[in-house]
This record gives structure tokens, sequence and C-alpha cells, in this order.
């Protein structure tokens, strides 16, 4: 899907049933709302910058929210900017978290956009046998199972590509790889990755296990850049691509082409956050360049 945005009314909605048609970039929001929308669709250029016309500036962000949770708490993924998310013990927490994290994410793509207040409409919701305190997540959202035109396709690997390059730009601006200020702990997949050098390769290292979720033989080597952009050339080698075919992966999970781009962006926020945090406070924030622009 190209990244949307429905400017509505100011107010978070409450309401988990699921939009009957949201395909191409286009939403009908049935009976959830007595006011007019306006329909905005975001558009990101080779390297990733939004575009946006003049008339679309500053205005508020509508949130198409998906919302994955159990008793350990909820991570709740902005479905309309593929990668965008907030975790909390409880729904109300994680949302709250929203005008942060999109003004993080708008500064990234060079967006003016005010994240001060966010319409937010929970659209989606699964209940997890994850553990979604240290953000393992499996969902499939609605909106990412429609065939792809050849301009959304371009816009999300754009966007999943600069990410890339965003992360590998962070990592190498660090002076200290190998150092650390975090505690050691175990998470869901092992010791949770402590330096700069264990979070890159940690990162870098998804790239064959995603495109092989989609049928997509890749590596990841030499870098976190290189093998993804190599995994999209060998993607677009396979006829039928666009048609964003559902697959079923390891552990039952379900992955689409669009999935994919998101989880991609999705994953290295997580960890490029991780990342800026721990080298700020270990070699201070005038020595680490901050391209996912982090406000932390």
């Amino acid at each position: 899907m190209v990244p949307y945005l429905l400017y509505l009314v100011n107010s978070i909605v409450w309401n988990s049933s699921i939009p009957k048609n949201v395909t191409g970039g286009e939403c009908v929001w049935y009976n959830f709302y007595v006011q007019p929308y306006k329909l905005i669709t975001l558009r990101y250029d080779a390297v990733g910058r939004a575009e946006t016309s003049k008339s679309e500036e500053g205005k508020m962000m509508d949130i198409y929210a998906i919302d994955e949770y159990n008793d350990s708490g909820h991570l709740i993924h902005a479905g309309n900017f593929p990668g965008a998310f907030a975790r909390g013990k409880t729904r109300e927490e994680a949302l709250s978290k929203f005008p942060l994290e999109l003004r993080q994410y708008a500064d990234w793509l060079g967006l003016n956009a005010d994240c001060s207040v966010c319409n937010i409409m929970v659209a989606q919701e699964k209940i997890s046998g994850l553990q979604i305190c240290d953000a393992d997540s499996d969902v499939l959202f609605e909106t990412e199972v429609s065939p792809l035109t050849r301009d959304e396709y371009e816009n999300l690997k754009a966007l999943a590509l600069k990410s890339a390059a965003d992360f590998l730009a962070l990592y190498e601006s660090i002076p200290d790889k190998t150092g650390t200020s975090l505690s050691p702990r175990k998470t869901f997949y092992g010791d949770l990755p402590l330096t700069a050098a264990e979070m890159y390769i940690h990162t870098k290292n998804v790239n064959e296990y995603y495109f092989g979720e989609i049928g997509v033989p890749s590596t990841n080597e030499p870098d976190i850049y290189v093998c993804r952009k190599a995994a999209f050339e060998m993607l677009e080698t396979q006829p039928g691509f666009l048609s964003n075919t559902v697959y079923t992966g390891s552990y039952d999970e379900k992955w689409s082409l669009c999935k994919v781009c998101r989880r991609f962006v999705w994953h290295d926020r997580i960890h490029a956050k991780a990342m800026y945090r721990m080298a700020t406070k270990l070699c201070g924030r005038d020595a680490v360049e901050n391209p996912f622009r982090f406000a932390l």
C-alpha cells in the first residue's frame, strides 16, 4: 500500500472494526464518522523523502492503528506510517507515545507536520502469544494483502532502503563500536545485543530471514544496505512479484511483500533507537549521528 493520511476530527476514536475497503492507497471508513474526510497520499522519492504538497504541510496526524497485545502489554503499529510503532503496558500508555513517535518519523522523512495531537483509530486487533514486552511481533495487517502497483512497490522499497542506509550511517558514526552502557539480559531471541557492533549484526542479519519468508533468496552480506538492495533486485526478477502473495512462513507466520518492507523499517527503528540511546550515553551526543531524528 502507498502510505496515506486521513484528516478527520480532533479526537481519539476507539473502534476495533476493520475497514471494509483499504486498497491501492484508497480507504473508505463506512459509517465510522459523520464528518467528511480528505484523503492524503504520501509518496517517497528515490532516497525516501516524503513528497507532499504545500497544502498538506502542517496538518494533524491521523493514525490507522493495529494493536498486538496480551497480558504483558500492547505493541501498536501505525498502519499508514510503515514501521512506526509504540509500546506500553496498557493501550492508553502506548497510544500516548504516538505524538513523539510520529514527530520523529516525520522529521526522519523531512515531512512538515504537526504531530502534537494524533487522531487514532484502532482498526485491527490481534491477541498475541508472543513476548510483546520485547517487541516480538507476527501480525499481518489487513492492508498488507492486496496487489501492488509498481509505484506503490517503489515507494515501499525506497523507504526500506532509506532505513537501511540511515542505520548504516548511525552505526558507522559511533566511535566505540565494542563498548556499551547497557547491562546484560535475556530476550526472546537470546542475549540482548549490548554493543553497537552486536546491534548492527543482529539488525543486518534479518535480511536473509525476511526475504526468505516470501521465497526470495538473499544473504546478509556485505552490509545492511547492500544486501537489502540486492535482495530487492532479486525479488524483481520473479514474475508476478507485485501480486503481493501471502505466504505461510516459519512458525506459521503470514508474510507478504508489503509486510517485509514494513518489518524492515520497524525492526531498524527498534534497534536504531536502542543503538543511538546507548551510544550517546557511552560516547556523548555530539559524537554520534542521528539520521533517524530520534528525540531521546
